[in-house]
This record gives structure tokens, sequence and C-alpha cells, in this order.
């Protein structure tokens, strides 16, 4: 009996701390804090550092030329998988997985992070590849490259990466503000989720001395 309790408390325990977590199809609050400095073209590229659930600072990456944001903006948006095709620019999986590789070689490192985004730009928006900055930087080379090898990426190459798709009308400024692609994060456990994991401790510490004082009293 002691075995069962202990198992079902370590079941309980973990449930309550993946509450925290942010998963797809989840609602998260963004609050955009600032872009990182980045530009070209005269306009801010990545990084755009947010704050998601209050949680710390995170680059995310803009597919959305075409809206615009504000520092201290806040607005709720939907997290899901980058090819669930729920994104602002619904189903095309060759133009989000050619966004999602784009932005991995730019988190890795092998993409310059302004011609990177102004090519992700491109994908989505005709105003960008209009723009002098998109022919002139190479992004039109690169987009063209990464649709090419988007087309055999299988869908392995994109995991972890997920859209957050702003909800329209809960913007605290102008219009819809824009989507981003990023990396699944981790974010802090509502308060309640804490109350109730510290109950479950305090039961079970209660429960293991217990099962010691037995164990004492018949040795």
């Amino acid at each position: 009996m002691p075995q069962r309790l202990s198992r079902f408390f370590i079941v309980l325990i973990s449930a309550l701390l993946l509450s925290g977590l942010a998963f797809a199809d989840s609602t998260v609050n963004m609050t955009f804090i600032g872009p990182g400095g980045n530009n070209g073209g005269g306009v801010y590229t990545y990084p755009y550092n947010f704050s998601i659930n209050g949680g710390p600072s995170t680059p995310l990456i803009c597919d959305t030329f075409d809206n615009e944001v504000v520092s201290g903006e806040t607005w709720t948006a939907t997290v899901s998988n980058l090819l669930s095709g729920t994104g602002l620019f619904g189903s095309n999986p060759s133009d989000y997985k050619a966004a999602g590789l784009i932005f991995e070689g730019i988190t890795g490192g092998t993409i310059n992070a302004t011609v990177g985004n102004w090519a992700i730009w491109g994908l989505f928006s005709q105003n960008a590849i209009n723009n002098p900055f998109y022919l002139s930087s190479g992004a039109g080379t690169l987009a063209s490259q990464y649709l090419i090898a988007a087309a055999s990426a299988p869908d392995s190459a994109f995991s972890g990466l997920v859209l957050y798709t702003p909800v329209a009308g809960t913007q605290s400024w102008g219009g819809l503000p824009q989507e981003y692609i990023g990396y699944g994060h981790v974010s802090a456990p509502e308060p309640a989720s804490l109350a109730m994991l510290g109950m479950v401790l305090l039961t079970l510490g209660a429960a293991t001395r217990k099962r010691f004082g037995v164990q004492a009293a018949k040795n």
C-alpha cells in the first residue's frame, strides 16, 4: 500500500509540474518588450523580444511584414505547431516549412538574421517582395533556396517550432498584431498549481513519516 501511495504522488506531482508548460494549441499572454536592434531596409528584424505569460525575455521571429506592433503592446496568442495549418496564412506548409528552416539557420548562426527575416517576410507578403532591400540583400535568393529545401524536408526537421498567432481584438494597441515563430517555451506554474503542489508535498511527507514510523514500531 505505501508503495502504491508513493507512485500515486509521483504521478500527481509530475502532472502539476507539467501544468506550467506552454504546449501547442494553448493560449498565452504576449508582451512585446522591444526589438533586439538588428534592422535592414529601415525595418527592425530578428530578434523581437517578448515576455510570455510573464516569463523572462524570449526572442521570436516575425513572419508578418504587413502588420505592426509597438514596444509594450500586449495581446493574447494561440500556440500551435509550425505545420498545424492554423497560422495567419492558413495551410501553407511549404512556406511555413521554408520559414522554419530559415529560422533554424538564423538561430544556428549560418544565416544572417536580417537577411533571413526578410526572406521569411517575402514568403508571406508581396509588399516585402516589392521592397528594394528584399532583392539587394539577397533575401529573395535565400527564400527561393529554402522553398526548394522545404519540399524534401521531413516533418521531424521542425520539431519544437511553434507559431504564436495573435487573437484578434485582444491587442492593447492598433490593429491585428504580428505572428511569430519560435521554440516551445516553459512558463512559470500558476499560483494555484504551486499551492496544490505544496499541499501534495506536505501530504507525501506525512505519509512517508507514517510509513517509517510503522516500520520502526515493528523493529
